[in-house]
């Protein structure tokens, strides 16, 4: 099969899963006497504001990197299912350690990179290890590790890590991370060309770029890339050819905690400046329905969390048009079985034309014999 049937194959794909998803959302709405045209209408309406297209983006950073934590556990068919404790306890530990610490803006911020980075290793890092010495599936032990972490985080808010309460204040959260280490808004470069934000654009959404851009060059373009795939699809050949397969378990589980330590970030140098019991959640859950929008791909990821934080966003009108917002669990829902669907169809179709050729291309030839 030629590469531009492949790309149109590839590309028709999340097409027709996101055709088959506004249907069947669309069924939904006629079952509850709501018009589904102007559902879609105001949703589209008010998702292409400026105010909405800000925080779709501001939303997608973070699902983004998510995406990514999951995407390259998945490439070495490693199912992370931790990376919602991994980015909460990095996202509390790396907020402490930058309210303590006074340095200049750069190496502040830096050092809050570096912390959240391997506090989410760390955490991940836990699973891979009982993997390869206990033969613990990370599965099980990410999904322990993420209660784990939640109550761990919370009783080191409450006991050491919280800002002295003051009067009438009852909001409990670290102390503020000075201003050497909060990170940038992108609104001064948007103002050069003439774009005026009504709210602010987190700069750490060029961080969450260049991971990606990291993402496919040491996966895809290096030797380490080549033998984290090589020991996912067969660790025993894997090992034939020199490869130690269980250290790059251990190794591909803390790559994807670190990139998870990097999610709350976005939220926590951008917006809230410390951790807070209501810093956002469910983040690493909706990275993994990213990671398959997109293939573990990540300019696939990007185009799925962008997707993910558009339907979001734009979902908030529908409370003021008397429709329940949870319509949009059943889109989201029914795009990732759709899109999982519909490349494992073009997968097989793929295969089945590529038998075909090499049956065509044999055909008619005489077998070779061999004497002695």
């Amino acid at each position: 099969m030629n590469r531009s049937l492949r790309l149109v194959l590839g590309f028709l794909a999340p097409v027709a899963a996101l055709v088959f998803a506004l249907l069947i959302s669309s069924l939904a709405l006629i079952l509850i006497d709501k018009p589904p045209l102007d559902a879609f209408q105001s949703m589209w309406s008010y998702g292409i504001q400026t105010n909405s297209l800000v925080s779709m983006v501001n939303r997608a950073g973070p699902l983004y990197l998510a995406g990514l934590a999951v995407g390259i556990g998945f490439k070495m068919n490693l199912f992370n299912i931790g990376v919602e404790g991994q980015y909460r306890l990095a996202a509390l530990i790396a907020a402490s350690v930058a309210a303590a610490v006074s340095l200049p803006a750069p190496l502040h911020i830096l050092l809050i990179i570096l912390v959240a980075m391997a506090v989410g290793g760390t955490w991940a890092g836990i699973a891979g290890v009982l993997k390869v010495t206990r033969g613990v599936h990370e599965v099980i032990s990410t999904i322990m590790l993420n209660f784990i972490a939640t109550g761990l985080g919370a009783y080191l808010l409450a006991t050491f890590l919280r800002e002295p309460p003051r009067p009438n204040d009852l909001i409990i959260s670290t102390p503020d991370i000075p201003a050497s280490g909060r990170f940038p808004s992108l609104n001064p470069v948007l103002g050069w060309f003439g774009i005026e934000t009504p709210g602010d654009l987190f700069g750490f959404i060029i961080v969450s770029l260049f991971v990606g851009f990291l993402f496919y060059v040491i996966v895809s373009r290096t030797r380490f890339g080549f033998d984290l795939r090589a020991s996912g699809l067969n660790p025993q050949a894997a090992r034939a050819s020199g490869v130690n397969p269980n250290r790059m378990i251990v190794t591909t589980m803390f790559l994807s905690g670190a990139i998870a330590g990097l999610i709350g970030l976005t939220d926590l140098l951008g917006f809230f400046n410390a951790y807070t019991l209501d810093f956002p959640t469910g983040l690493g859950f909706t990275g993994i329905a990213v990671a398959l929008l997109g293939r573990n791909h990540p300019v696939g990821i990007l185009l799925g969390a962008l997707l993910i934080a558009f339907i979001e966003r734009s979902a908030q009108i529908l409370d003021l048009e008397g429709i329940p917002k949870e319509i949009i669990t059943i889109i989201q829902g029914v795009i990732i079985l759709s899109v999982v669907i519909a490349y494992e169809v073009v997968r097989r179709l793929i295969e089945a034309q590529e038998v075909r050729a090499a049956a065509e291309a044999t055909k008619g030839r005489e077998p070779e014999v061999v004497t002695t």
